[in-house]
């Protein structure tokens, strides 16, 4: 029976390069036959990354089997997975998210979370000494997937480990770690081609706080005005994706990487006060700016209040 590998719905660069790596390593190094999945199309950055390695896109799955063999790697919470994933063979877990509770395996599994940027991270300190048989497409995955999720060390949620082993690969690689990542930035920054549905719901995830239910979704961009320009039908989205998805509202935060801030659209009184709440903002028109905020993980989700 073939592993299939795979990490959270809307997939980023993380939850698709880090399947990819893991079944690598099953298939290569454990001898265990695995495949990679995704729970949807990848961003524009991850698809980047698929095309500047040379690497296939993996299938794309919209449920499991039951009693099929998996391993989730990038998150825990089973609302960011298939419904029926309870009814799979839950082999193993390797994220970097908090523990959520709800999934059920069927016996005893090897769980690694731990508090880093990155998924790919605790992936090379797994593998260790195994890196040395790694082939030069899965490692430049890997280092893809450390800076988009540390934002080129950018992000609050950086640690000295995450630094330490994306130079270790870029050295290995040839790799000028500021040009590769300016050019990965550039490719997630050009969402030209997305509906404002689709960019909703790219980079989100599903959230409550007390009684109302929130899709937090996250744009990062070195270019925040081709986003903003959109800022009128995107806010006018809101309401059909809200419906849709069965939340109360859409919250978009769009992070301006170079310049270290997000800036939250403000379409009606509940998102107001959320700003004036979690971030302790001032309000006064349809967006706010957010200084210092790059992170839903460590400074989005923790702080949101209604």
């Amino acid at each position: 029976m073939t592993t299939l590998v795979f990490g959270h719905k809307s997939p980023d660069t993380d939850s698709t390069g880090s399947p990819i790596i893991w079944a690598w390593y099953l298939n290569d190094v454990k001898g265990i036959p695995a495949a990679p999945a995704l729970l949807g199309e990848p961003n524009t950055e991850a698809l980047f990354m698929l095309d500047r390695w040379k690497l296939d896109k993996p299938q794309i799955i919209e449920g499991v089997a039951a009693d099929a063999s998996v391993v989730i790697v990038d998150t825990n919470n089973p609302a960011e997975l298939p419904a029926d994933i309870n009814a799979a063979d839950i082999r193993g877990i390797i994220d970097h998210h908090k523990l959520v509770g709800g999934l059920e395996t069927k016996g005893p599994i090897d769980i690694r979370i731990e508090p880093l940027a990155c998924t790919a991270t605790i992936m090379y300190k797994m593998i260790g000494k195994d890196m040395a048989q790694m082939p030069t497409d899965i490692k430049g995955a890997m280092l893809t997937c450390i800076l988009s999720d540390t934002l080129e060390f950018r992000s609050p949620t950086t640690t000295q480990e995450d630094k330490a082993i994306a130079h270790a690969l870029a050295e290995d690689l040839g790799i000028v770690i500021a040009d590769y990542a300016a050019e990965m930035f550039a490719a997630k920054s050009d969402v030209s081609a997305f509906s404002d549905a689709e960019l909703l719901r790219m980079d989100s995830k599903e959230y409550g706080v007390g009684d109302t239910k929130f899709r937090v979704s996250v744009l990062e961009t070195t270019a925040p005005a081709t986003v903003l320009d959109r800022k009128a039908s995107l806010m006018n989205t809101m309401t059909t994706v809200a419906a849709e998805d069965g939340v109360d509202q859409v919250l978009l935060f769009v992070v301006d990487i170079l310049n270290e801030e997000a800036t939250l659209l403000v379409p009606n009184d509940l998102v107001k006060t959320l700003a004036e709440k979690s971030f302790g903002a001032t309000v006064s028109g349809d967006a706010v700016v957010l200084p210092g905020i790059m992170s839903r993980k460590k400074q989005i989700i923790p702080n949101l209040k209604v």
